[in-house]
Parts: C-alpha cells; sequence; structure tokens
C-alpha cells in the first residue's frame, strides 16, 4: 500500500497563526508521498525562510523536487540590501520514499489584474520510481479568485497531462547522455489545492459533468476524484477553514487519479485534526 498526502501549507502558517514546520511534518508522520502546495523562499511573511530546505531537512528519508511559479527579486530586508541572488519563490514541493526520476514544473495560463492578486500558478510534476513501477504525481495550486481561470488552467493541464507520453516529460533520447532513458508511464495522480467546489464548473470542466441518468462516465482521458470513486464525500466535507470568519468551511482540495489506477484505490480521508495550516491533509491510499 502507498499512501498520498497533499497539503497546503499556506507558507508555513497555522489556525492560531503560528509558523511552524514541525507541526506540519508531524502532521504528514507515515505519508510516502508528500504534494505540498504554498511553499515559499525569501518571502517576507515568514522572515524569509527557505522552507525547502527546512522541509526536506524534516523528511530526511524522503527525495524531494521543489518547482516554484511565482519566482521575484528581493531587493532589502528590514532597509538593508538583501543578499545578491536572493529569490522571492512561491510554488509546489513533492517528496518521495522513492527516487523522483525526473520532474517539470507545468506554468499554468494567467491573466493580468488590476485589484486582486494573482501569482503565477504552476504543477509541479514528478516522474517516481514505485518499486511496482513508476507513476506520475502533480502538485497544482490554481488560482484563488477566478472560475474563468481555473478552468483555463485545468483545461492546459489536462491537456498537459495527457501529452506526457508523446512529449516524453523532461527527457528523452537519454541514451546521448550515457544515461538509462526514464519511464514514461500512463498512470498518474493530480494532488492539492484546486480552489474549486465539488460539482462546481471547473470541477466539471475536468473531471465530466454527471448525466442525469448515467451519472459520471469514466474515459480514457479525464481523471477520477478519488474521493468520489471511493464514496468518501461526507455532507459536511471540507478542507479548508478561515477562522477569521467564523470558521467558514469549504471543501477546496482533491486527488484525482488516472482512470487506470481507479481500481487501485483503497480509501481517502481528511485529517481535520491537524492545526498546521487554514487547509488540512487530504490522504488517499493506493494498493502498489
Amino acid at each position: 500500500m502507498v499512501r498520498f498526502a497533499s497539503y497546503n501549507i499556506q507558507y508555513g502558517f497555522g489556525l492560531d497563526g503560528t509558523y511552524d514546520l514541525k507541526r506540519i511534518a508531524d502532521s504528514l508522520a507515515g505519508a510516502d508521498i508528500i504534494a505540498l502546495q504554498e511553499v515559499t523562499r525569501g518571502f517576507a511573511r515568514n522572515r524569509y525562510a527557505d522552507m525547502v530546505a527546512d522541509l526536506s531537512a524534516l523528511f530526511p528519508d524522503h527525495f524531494w523536487v521543489y518547482g516554484p511559479g511565482c519566482d521575484l527579486h528581493v531587493a532589502e530586508i528590514d532597509g538593508k540590501p538583501a543578499p545578491r541572488g536572493m529569490r522571492m519563490q512561491f510554488g509546489n514541493m513533492v517528496l518521495s520514499r522513492w527516487p523522483i526520476l525526473s520532474t517539470r514544473t507545468l506554468l499554468l495560463p494567467r491573466s493580468r489584474t488590476l485589484t486582486k492578486l494573482n501569482l503565477q500558478r504552476g504543477a509541479t510534476e514528478a516522474v517516481i520510481d514505485l518499486p511496482g513501477g513508476a507513476v506520475r504525481v502533480y502538485s497544482v495550486h490554481l488560482d484563488h479568485v477566478s472560475s474563468d481561470e481555473r478552468i483555463r488552467q485545468l483545461a492546459h493541464l489536462n491537456e498537459r497531462i495527457n501529452a506526457f507520453t508523446h512529449e516524453g516529460g523532461s527527457l528523452t533520447g537519454a541514451r546521448e547522455f550515457e544515461i538509462e532513458e526514464l519511464p514514461l508511464p500512463e498512470d498518474y495522480l493530480v494532488m492539492g489545492d484546486f480552489n474549486m467546489l465539488p460539482e462546481s464548473p471547473e470541477y466539471c470542466a475536468f473531471a465530466g459533468r454527471k448525466d442525469g441518468y448515467y451519472g459520471r462516465t469514466a474515459r480514457i482521458g479525464t481523471p477520477v476524484d478519488a474521493f468520489e470513486a471511493l464514496r468518501a464525500y461526507q455532507p459536511d466535507s471540507y478542507s479548508w477553514m478561515d477562522p477569521a470568519n467564523h470558521g467558514k468551511r469549504m471543501h477546496l482540495d482533491y486527488v484525482f487519479v488516472s482512470s487506470g489506477l481507479e481500481s487501485r484505490l483503497r480509501s481517502a480521508r481528511i485529517d481535520t485534526s491537524t492545526m498546521g495550516s487554514d487547509h488540512f491533509p487530504v490522504w488517499v491510499e493506493i494498493d502498489n
């Protein structure tokens, strides 16, 4: 059994406003493969912490990759010049007990806004060498403001996911570099903060709409919602909470799998006992 977890960690700040990566790591104990969102470097709000270095140190038995979608120059810190070359980065991370054979950061479509923050979003692709065969994992963070933007981002992401075996991931013709050819697995998991509700227009654009009689028809090339496949949704399911707004709750985080993995799904749950972020870890178990 392989245990997957996805967690938007809000650059380290929990429901109590405290920055604490140790409790985030503790809440993910036992996870074999982890997809994280809102991982930063050089960000003023968490005192310019290198979260990538700190998180990798907290998971010494895991391999890791980091894909910053947003990457900016840092000019100064507390009124003094910042170290030369310092960057403010905001992106996704994947950690795995097994080697991550290759990675790409897929930049998602975005439009220029005038008043609302709009970061460059991305999906970090990791080809992971599981004992039972390689799979792809995507750590994803979509736009938080616009449904239209999320629909465009999901259409682009699904196109890239389905083109993977034709494009060849990070590298093909590897023998010219005197390394082994990389596997091109068809099966994948797409994990992360989608900033959408179940059965919303963008959800249906990604997973397909339900027919009034037949329901949602499984199709090659269309991702499967692991929670729906396992009937794991509860009437009050949620993966995000706003403590500043009377504890408002929404289900925003998902694990989608390729149709080839649906029969291997065994369990899905949300750990709402954690305090490490305004989101909560989403867990899925799959037979290896």
